[in-house]
């Protein structure tokens, strides 16, 4: 009995640790907390995002020992579900959620939306390494190194959404832990800007008016988000649902051994591994696919399908963290890094507005279609007119585009500004 124990896999201490029925219960967990929404007790996710639940349930299951976490010890094998899941769900995620992507429209929106979208992008890409910069001080050596790569997976969050967030986390190989209180850092900080921006709003037309902002684009944008959407839309059917599963799984395996080529030829570096490469392929191909006809899939629920898997990932994540550090005081300095960030994107945000003469209704989407993606962009956009929604959820898909590579950028300016204040370990 001895012998057979210590070649027991460590993930059998769980009282449930059978991949298939963990895959079950994660599945039950957030078939439940979006449920929720449509019970009396829905109003909770005004308070707290649908996605802190879908994160922490899991987490408190796993630090209760009803499903596996991470693996106790370094060096030991991750528990083989989750591997399956950032693996090959993330990248079949995110290329389906791309394949909506309409370049053309996206373009058509007009100067103000783009260069306000294109500045909210580039506000991230650098204010995540400026705050660095300004209070990389607050950090030793050790925990330096495990903040720029938390960091960088947050840049992804900012710019994409979850699918983006995971990647960056993964490429970076940030642990478990860090990518735990990067979630409360994201959701704390995300929502304040989320309330500023629902303020601005209630107030667009003064705001508007103040600066001598041109209105009338918003009204174009209306009409073409509405021509889009009404084109596509169309009723799932089986043939689609089975287009889009040979989409997202034939590309994630095209884009997997291709990344295993590249990596094993190029030059090994800590960002650009095999998964990144994976990650990067992927989003090519899926905005390759945007321009050919199987981009009328989104009308049959692509994004839909996409956002199971994402949600999926969102709770393997969270089984992974230990819970008990999430909260530490050692991790209060990444909470400031996160304010002094989002204050520098807010800032900039506003200033390019005034300088560009855009409506807030531009600033505010395509703020929040990075800081939020396509959960909240519609819901900002919406907050303006309800028939802009819409235009939400096109920016958004512009940031599940970008998301990738700017967090590659970001990431690596994040090491640079990190080595100013510690070298980095060997």
């Amino acid at each position: 009995m001895t012998g057979q124990q210590a070649t027991s896999p460590w993930w059998e201490s769980a009282a449930i640790h059978e991949p298939v029925h963990v895959l079950a219960l994660l599945f039950a967990v957030l078939a439940a907390v979006f449920a929720l929404q449509k019970t009396r007790f829905g109003s909770v996710y005004k308070i707290v995002p649908i996605l802190v639940f879908c994160y922490f349930v899991p987490t408190l299951l796993s630090n209760t020992g009803v499903i596996p976490s991470a693996p106790p010890e370094k060096g030991l094998p991750g528990f083989p579900l989750y591997g399956f899941i950032m693996d090959w769900l993330l990248p079949a995620s995110l290329l389906l959620l791309i394949l909506a992507v309409d370049v053309k429209a996206i373009l058509g929106l007009g100067r103000p939306a783009l260069v306000m979208f294109l500045t909210a992008v580039f506000s991230i890409v650098v204010g995540g390494p400026l705050a660095v910069l300004a209070l990389g001080w607050m950090f030793d050596a050790e925990q330096a190194d495990a903040a720029w790569r938390g960091l960088a997976a947050l840049s992804g969050s900012w710019i994409g959404g979850g699918a983006n967030f995971a990647a960056i986390g993964e490429s970076v190989q940030v642990s478990a832990e860090t990518l735990g209180v990067i979630v409360v850092v994201d959701v704390a900080i995300a929502n304040v800007w989320m309330i500023a921006l629902l303020y601005f709003a209630d107030r667009h037309e003064a705001m508007d008016a103040r600066i001598g902002a041109d209105t009338r684009a918003v009204g174009v944008v209306r009409a073409k988000a509405e021509a889009y959407h009404a084109q596509v839309a169309a009723p799932t059917d089986l043939p689609a649902l089975l287009a889009m599963a040979a989409v997202a799984f034939g590309g994630t395996v095209l884009a997997s051994e291709l990344g295993a080529f590249l990596t094993a030829a190029l030059p090994k570096n800590d960002i650009l591994g095999a998964f990144a490469w994976k990650i990067i392929l992927v989003t090519t191909l899926g905005l390759g696919l945007s321009f050919t006809p199987l981009r009328a899939l989104e009308g049959k629920g692509a994004s839909r399908v996409g956002s199971v898997f994402l949600y999926l990932l969102v709770a393997s994540i969270g089984a992974k963290a230990d819970f008990a550090k999430v909260f530490d005081p050692e991790n209060l300095p990444l909470v400031a890094i996160g304010a002094v960030w989002m204050a520098f994107h807010a800032g900039i945000m506003l200033w390019v507005r005034r300088l560009v003469r855009a409506p807030i209704f531009f600033a505010a989407v395509a703020s929040k279609s990075c800081i939020g993606g396509a959960a909240s962009a519609p819901i900002v956009a919406a907050a303006f007119s309800p028939a802009l929604a819409p235009v939400g959820a096109l920016l958004a898909i512009g940031g599940y585009v970008l998301g990738t590579v700017g967090g590659l950028v970001c990431a690596w300016l994040l090491e640079m500004t990190t080595a100013f204040w510690h070298a980095a370990p060997m």
